[in-house]
């Protein structure tokens, strides 16, 4: 796609701007650029001459940007960001060689990231770069290449390759079973529930397995398992775990099954990536590893 010159600054301008607006002053922009304070006024004049805008209103000896300039900021930081993280991959692997991966935390942490030596040694060429995700994302807006999601089989635009289901059990700290003396489903409402915020219908997914319906009584809410399970593990209340991510905890004793109930989750966790990606190398390679190791530790 062809483009105006006129609306492709050059990067050096853009990063006087960007600096200038981040830190409301030409001096300290110039210092961390390195040129002079006359050097960046010019660029952000250029910039200005260029754009047909003022992005910056000008008042005795400070600077602040207009409200066009806030806009603009906003966009160009992105967009040098991009920039930069493609440069350090392309320098990092030369040959192409990376796979910038979304993830989900704990699982990243638990399950992932003690396997990747393995990859890394089949593989030792390739570089992952991993960002966590919550939630569903845009790859055409975010630079990344796949994302390892769990939810329904339902992410628009973009393939997905099944990983695996999970198993959720209700856990506490074994001094909160002794106080509330757990012997049926029920009675897990007398006690605070702790729940996930991505996963708001979980204990009523729970509940409704056991027959039981009404609500899920008094409700505390985290963003991700790690914080569930140490709240759980201190004794604040019974949290909804995936056991396959909570191993440890049980044999150690740190966390104990309120009642020995699992259940298996209706969703599942997926490897997905955006169609036009499907042939990068490094997701090939990634990817038929990721399900061999699944695959293995269903």
């Amino acid at each position: 796609m062809h483009m105006p010159r006129r609306f492709l600054p050059s990067t050096a301008l853009l990063a006087a701007f960007e600096a200038t607006a981040r830190m409301s002053s030409i001096t300290l922009a110039a210092r961390e650029l390195s040129l002079t304070q006359s050097a960046v006024s010019r660029q952000i004049k250029l910039l200005e001459g260029l754009l047909e805008v003022e992005l910056f209103a000008r008042e005795r000896q400070s600077i602040r940007l207009t409200a066009a300039g806030e806009a603009y900021a906003r966009e160009i930081r992105e967009a040098l960001r991009k920039i930069s993280t493609a440069s350090f991959n392309v320098r990092a692997n030369p040959k192409g060689g990376t796979l910038n991966l979304a993830i989900l935390p704990t699982f990243g942490t638990r399950w992932l990231a003690p396997r990747l030596p393995l990859f890394f040694a089949q593989h030792p060429g390739i570089t992952i770069n991993l960002a966590t995700r919550l939630t569903y994302f845009d790859f055409r807006t975010d630079a990344l290449d796949a994302a390892i999601h769990f939810g329904p089989r339902d992410w628009p635009g973009a393939e997905m390759a099944l990983l695996r289901s999970e198993e959720v059990v209700p856990t506490c700290s074994s001094k909160l079973k002794n106080q509330y003396d757990f012997c049926a489903a029920g009675d897990l409402k007398k006690a605070p529930l702790l729940g996930i915020s991505t996963r708001p219908g979980a204990w009523d997914q729970w509940f409704s397995a056991q027959n039981i319906v009404g609500g899920s009584g008094q409700m505390m809410y985290f963003d991700q398992f790690a914080t569930a399970a140490q709240a759980a593990m201190a004794g604040v209340g019974v949290a909804l775990l995936p056991t396959f991510l909570i191993q440890d905890e049980l044999a150690n004793g740190k966390l104990v099954r309120a009642l020995d109930l699992p259940i298996e989750s209706a969703e599942r966790y997926y490897l997905v990536w955006p169609t036009e990606r499907s042939s990068h190398p490094p997701l090939i390679a990634f990817r038929d590893w990721v399900l061999a190791e699944s695959a293995a530790d269903r």
